[in-house]
């Protein structure tokens, strides 16, 4: 039986050492520009807030319960509205977009951080607690244990059936799992 390398001509002879390397430079230089901006964008921390509490401007909103004002993403404190993929969380979230569309957001920077968000109380121009008003509409839920239960008198009585998903999350009933 012949040798694989006896078959093949000189003229086509490879550096087999030096095809790997590049297929490894390749393979490797395109994931790891994948994988560091990845986890640059889950590890990103909070921009730090000048010395001041407080933060103000226009908001883009993120979902039911995070917005971000000046480049900072904010948590609305003490609530808990539904995830985007999660029954009522688009209703949540576009019903925040009305509130605060074309409008000047205060946060009340508290010294929490959730996640990668800075957790504060915001207020429309009007002095409108912005938490107060998706609770009030039924779209999210006073969150007991970072509130101390100031939002739940606005509660509407069905709000914790509707938002089944959000209350079973903070009793520790539901575990996350992606599918």
């Amino acid at each position: 039986m012949s040798n694989i390398i006896d078959i093949i001509p000189d003229t086509l002879t490879i550096d087999v050492g030096k095809m790997f390397r590049a297929l490894f430079r390749i393979f490797f230089r395109s994931t790891r520009t994948k994988i560091h901006r990845k986890r640059g964008r889950r590890q990103q921390k909070p921009k730090s807030v000048a010395s001041t509490n407080i933060l103000g401007g226009k908001c883009h909103v993120i979902d039911g319960d995070t917005i971000i004002v000046r480049g900072t993403k904010i948590r609305l404190a003490g609530i808990d509205a539904p995830e985007l993929e999660h029954p009522w969380g688009k209703k949540a979230k576009f019903t925040l977009i009305g509130l605060c569309k074309g409008r000047v957001v205060t946060a009340i920077i508290k010294d929490e951080i959730s996640y990668d968000r800075i957790v504060a109380k915001c207020y429309l121009p009007d002095g409108t607690d912005i938490a107060g008003e998706l609770v009030k509409q039924g779209l999210a839920l006073d969150w007991r244990k970072f509130s101390g239960g100031e939002y739940r008198h606005l509660e509407p009585t069905d709000a914790r059936k509707k938002l089944w998903r959000a209350a079973a999350k903070q009793q520790g009933r539901l575990r996350d799992f992606k599918s």
